[in-house]
């Protein structure tokens, strides 16, 4: 993450661009192993269609998912500079107050175990369901598709994206972790269980640090 020191300081394009730049990097190295069986499933189909390239699809496909962690991006970075110039975020991107910690980690808990972040994941660990329903032929279609699966996909993560403001967002294991629990909440057996086991962690995550 830039410095604002030697960017220009927090209101500088330079230190905005570059902060963007981060959030970007780190939001498609987050998704893509998630959303990586959707791309190949995705090629497969494309396969099957007559007279299209199927690469050309896929990577169309990809460009609209990945146009929705772009804009995720540009919010997390205005967010990030806001929260900066309140004095509520530090160098290392953590919230510096208990409270505002705890009231992100209530809103993560609670989240969590709402219908909307279950219908979210239900979309996104049924790429097949999703295919046959909302399939566009050409490359506007993919990209229709595309940003489609992304929208949801973004509402699946989200919230669990926002508790890098608790661990650092130049914490890499901290990304690594939120990464990795992205990837179990959407692919592996069990992932309702483990989104309302987190929403737990993260309330009782905020009560501790209120009673410390």
């Amino acid at each position: 993450m830039p410095m604002p020191g030697a960017s220009g300081g927090v209101g500088s394009a330079s230190y905005a661009g570059l902060t963007f730049l981060m959030w970007f990097v780190m939001m498609i190295g987050m998704m893509l192993p998630s959303v990586g069986p959707t791309v190949l499933l995705f090629q497969r189909v494309a396969r099957r269609a007559p007279g299209e390239e199927a690469l050309a699809r896929t990577a169309t496909f990809l460009c609209g998912y990945l146009l929705v962690w772009f804009g995720f991006s540009a919010a997390a970075t205005f967010l990030q500079l806001a929260l900066i110039g309140a004095g509520w975020l530090d160098a290392m991107g953590v919230l510096t107050a208990p409270w505002t910690r705890s009231a992100l980690l209530v809103a993560v808990g609670v989240y969590q175990w709402l219908p909307i972040k279950g219908a979210c994941l239900e979309h996104c660990r049924s790429p097949a369901q999703f295919l046959v329903a909302a399939y566009r032929p050409g490359r506007i279609g993919a990209l229709r598709m595309g940003l489609h699966h992304g929208l949801y996909c973004l509402g699946c993560c989200w919230a669990l994206m926002l508790l890098l403001l608790i661990g650092g967002v130049m914490n890499l294991l901290w990304v690594a972790a939120i990464s990795g629990l992205v990837f179990v909440e959407k692919l592996v057996a069990g992932g309702d269980r483990v989104r309302r086991g987190l929403g737990v962690a993260a309330l009782l995550g905020a009560v501790a640090l209120l009673l410390r």
